[in-house]
């Protein structure tokens, strides 16, 4: 069953996403845990579907914690936090799992063949980081279309405009439309726009080979094709595709190996080896030869040209 009352070695992580949980749900349960176990020094705050961001002021940033993608299908006490403050990480988990088992969205959720969110699972820690605007090192002028808060985050904390879509989930039912025309929208007043796609990366999570091929086919035909096609009459335009990570299906957790990217240009694309290349895949990058070890030079070089 779906009750718990201890994560003790009898609790498996069978699924780290609920379900992809809907907002909606998934905003109620985060307003629920407030209520209950929010004090002065932690608070929780409700992201997109299953993400979503807990603040503990003045706590413990080099805790050991392990992702949940690692876990899934496995019991959770072998992941749990370790080190300086794990005990108080452990006690939220747990209490958290209290206070969602008995939720009656949960049980609404259970009884319409839907998998529950009756726990959280605390990873990812860090501290607000202090970054150099883009502009500042740059010159230029960033904006970012994304579902992901980190994402979000990050753009925020380099000085780039976030453009909010709707539509947007991270997933295989995002407004891809939506994203394209946003981005098109942002570059009449931006120098540099960034459209990240996440369901990919959720398909390998899920181990699902489908959903994966599905992805990767959706973000050719429904991101980079449109976005080929809105920037045709421009003469100085640049694309360059890449991944932020490597996660097989196999594994279902991230590596890591170098990613491959593509950077398109008037005259043809760029691969790691130099040449012109006519697909984007992890063979024909490898097969170019040239890696590029420290991944911020990628952007000077795609900048400058």
């Amino acid at each position: 069953g779906y009750g718990i009352d201890r994560l003790d070695p009898h609790v498996v992580l069978e699924d780290p996403s609920a379900g992809h949980i809907g907002s909606d749900d998934s905003r109620e349960l985060i307003q629920e845990l407030n209520n209950q176990l929010a004090t002065e020094i932690l608070q929780f705050y409700a992201g997109v579907s299953y993400r979503h961001l807990m603040v503990w002021i003045g706590g413990k940033s080099r805790v050991a914690c392990t992702p949940p993608f690692d876990l899934a299908g496995k019991p959770v006490v072998g992941g749990l936090p370790t080190g300086d403050g794990a005990d108080v990480l452990r006690k939220v988990m747990e209490s958290a799992a209290a206070v969602l088992t008995v939720q009656p969205l949960n049980e609404e959720r259970i009884e319409q063949g839907l998998k529950p969110a009756n726990g959280i699972w605390i990873w990812g820690q860090g501290k607000t980081a202090a970054l150099t605007p883009f502009v500042e090192r740059f010159g230029k002028r960033g904006a970012l279309v994304a579902a992901v808060d980190i994402m979000k985050g990050l753009a925020l904390a380099v000085g780039f405009d976030v453009i909010p879509v709707p539509g947007a989930t991270g997933y295989l039912d995002t407004d891809y439309q939506g994203k394209v025309d946003a981005a098109v929208q942002a570059l009449a007043t931006h120098d540099l726009v960034v459209v990240h796609v996440e369901a990919p990366d959720e398909a390998s999570h899920n181990g699902d080979l489908e959903a994966k091929i599905r992805a990767i086919e959706d973000f050719d035909a429904k991101v980079v094709g449109p976005l080929l096609a809105a920037i045709a009459t421009e003469p100085a335009c640049r694309i360059l595709a890449l991944c932020d990570h490597v996660a097989p299906v196999s594994t279902r957790s991230h590596t890591s190996d170098p990613v491959p990217y593509v950077l398109y240009q008037r005259g043809g694309a760029e691969s790691p080896g130099g040449g012109s290349v006519t697909e984007f895949s992890e063979a024909a990058a490898k097969a170019g030869g040239k890696l590029v070890a420290e991944g911020h030079r990628l952007m000077e070089h795609f900048l400058k040209g």
